[in-house]
């Protein structure tokens, strides 16, 4: 990407910035549900530990990254609504009447959207702390799992993105959502340890990019880290990222040919 595209890519990504910024309700919104599964689940289901395979004697140390997962994944699958709504204002199609690279166009969203991420990761992990977590992979543990989380969002965000493009719908974004989030949590290692869970879930969660986020984060975090687990997931994370920010420009091109 040149440096021209780089600095337009800022450029949107600073805009989307300012409207966060504008809206400090919304942010605190948005960490509501993260602290209610936090601590709410922390407290409900602190006993299951109980029962083996969590490789911590503390429910919450397990539960930390898999709220940051999940926190990424419900906060991105929405990114789809800011689209359509710039559509309908027609904000997209004004931009399109001005030289900025179309890919910026997009990539400012994917940017802006991996920033809050990155910010609500660490707020979590930090509630998680003062709750009573413990981290013992430090620091990069830390970093893992919020890039994780990061690249996670990339996925969906951009998704979401192409989606809103494509069908043009709230209530077809809005159904979509609500079908993924639950079976992709759920379907996952991120509230239960993988030997307490059904064989045909586990099997499942191979292929469910949540549990490579989760995975990754929880084994960074871990007092002896598998590295190994640690970069094939966090590769597939980044693969798919790439192929959904890909996915998303060859189909914003698509709806420019439209207009």
């Amino acid at each position: 990407m040149s440096s021209n595209a780089l600095a337009q890519t800022w450029y949107m990504t600073q805009r989307q910035l300012l409207v966060f910024a504008r809206q400090p309700a919304y942010a605190v919104i948005t960490l509501i549900q993260p602290v209610i599964w936090l601590f709410l689940f922390g407290a409900l289901f602190k006993k299951v530990v109980e029962l083996g395979g969590f490789g911590t004697t503390s429910y919450l140390d397990y539960l930390v990254p898999g709220v940051v997962v999940m926190s990424a994944l419900s906060s991105n699958m929405w990114a789809g609504m800011g689209t359509l709504e710039e559509i309908q204002r027609g904000t997209l199609n004004r931009f399109l009447t001005t030289p900025v690279s179309r890919a910026a166009l997009m990539n400012g969203n994917v940017v802006h959207n991996g920033l809050v991420t990155a910010l609500q990761s660490v707020i979590i992990v930090l509630l998680g702390l003062l709750g009573g977590a413990d981290y013992p992979g430090g620091v990069v543990g830390i970093v893992v799992l919020v890039l994780a989380s990061v690249l996670l969002g990339t996925v969906f965000g951009a998704l979401s993105n192409a989606l809103g493009m494509l069908v043009r719908e709230r209530e077809s974004i809005i159904g979509i959502n609500t079908f993924l989030l639950l079976p992709l949590t759920f379907l996952s290692s991120a509230f239960m340890a993988p030997s307490q869970m059904p064989g045909w879930i586990r099997h499942v969660a191979d292929f469910n990019p949540l549990d490579w986020a989760m995975v990754a984060g929880h084994s960074a975090l871990s007092e002896h880290p598998d590295w190994g687990a640690v970069l094939t997931r966090g590769g597939g994370l980044l693969a798919l990222a790439v192929a959904a920010v890909w996915l998303s420009i060859r189909t914003f091109r698509s709806y420019q040919r439209s207009v």
